[in-house]
């Protein structure tokens, strides 16, 4: 604990000097800061993901320094410091878990989390069922967050399957609507295709939660192994002499179709 101790001291100092002497750490506030801070949490959990632990180790630090810098700005300000962020969020935790440091019981996890809801409205003043939702979040954690908020209320599906139906009944009316015909590109939207299309990426957003998978991550994910199976299958194209961009569709297509091969 010792050098836990003195190690997380000595990083306050750095920032602390970093502030004081450094041209662009003087020149930063809260709202310039915290877009590095949602990149950083976002590198993390790619790190984490990936499972290098190496490269785990080095985000976190990085994560790590946004917390001490935004603090030090709560502190020239006086409205806080770090000691109080700290004192902060281990009595919330605490607080929490009365099924950890009190008598309630809880003996799965969707018992606590229902449980941190209930301790939120009764214990903390907060009111209505979308209570603190930032309306700053991504499009499909923000999904997800108004998606767990009425669940807490119990207005929910019941499994996954469930879910899974609404997904495909969504499916079908965008389809209906698309019967219709399409805009021409680059024009403004079909008000009622768009709406469609919208309930169809809010259930895909109830299946992920269901399946306790991130869906911001998971898309994110999936756009990276598109990304490289469309290099990979020019890579290919390039080798038999052809340039993959100029390809029609279907030979684009062939190709696609090898690079998913190699890469499964």
């Amino acid at each position: 604990m010792e050098g836990l101790a003195t190690a997380l001291l000595e990083l306050q100092r750095l920032t602390e000097r970093l502030r004081r002497d450094c041209p662009w750490d003087r020149e930063q506030t809260a709202r310039t800061i915290v877009p590095h801070t949602v990149e950083e949490a976002y590198e993390v959990a790619d790190a984490a993901l990936a499972g290098d632990d190496a490269k785990l180790l080095d985000e976190l630090g990085d994560l790590l320094f946004q917390v001490y810098f935004l603090a030090l700005l709560l502190e020239e300000r006086g409205a806080g410091d770090l000691a109080q962020v700290a004192g902060l969020v281990h009595e919330k935790l605490v607080r929490r878990h009365p099924h950890v440091f009190g008598d309630a019981e809880a003996r799965t996890a969707s018992a606590v989390r229902g449980r941190w809801e209930e301790i939120k409205r009764e214990q903390e003043g907060r009111e209505g069922i979308f209570h603190d939702v930032p309306e700053s979040l991504p499009g499909l954690l923000y999904a997800r967050k108004v998606q767990r908020r009425a669940a807490s209320a119990r207005f929910d599906y019941p499994d996954a399957a469930s879910a899974v139906a609404d997904l495909d009944a969504e499916l079908d009316e965008l389809k209906a609507e698309l019967a219709r015909g399409v805009p021409a590109a680059e024009t403004e939207p079909d008000r009622r295709q768009a709406d469609e299309l919208g309930d169809l990426l809010f259930a895909a957003v109830n299946v992920s939660r269901l399946l306790n998978v991130d869906p911001e991550l998971e898309l994110r994910r999936a756009a990276a192994r598109f990304r490289e199976r469309v290099e990979v299958a020019e890579a290919l194209a390039a080798r038999d002499g052809e340039n993959w961009v100029e390809l029609p569709l279907e030979r684009q297509d062939h190709y696609f179709d090898r690079a998913k091969e190699t890469s499964e």
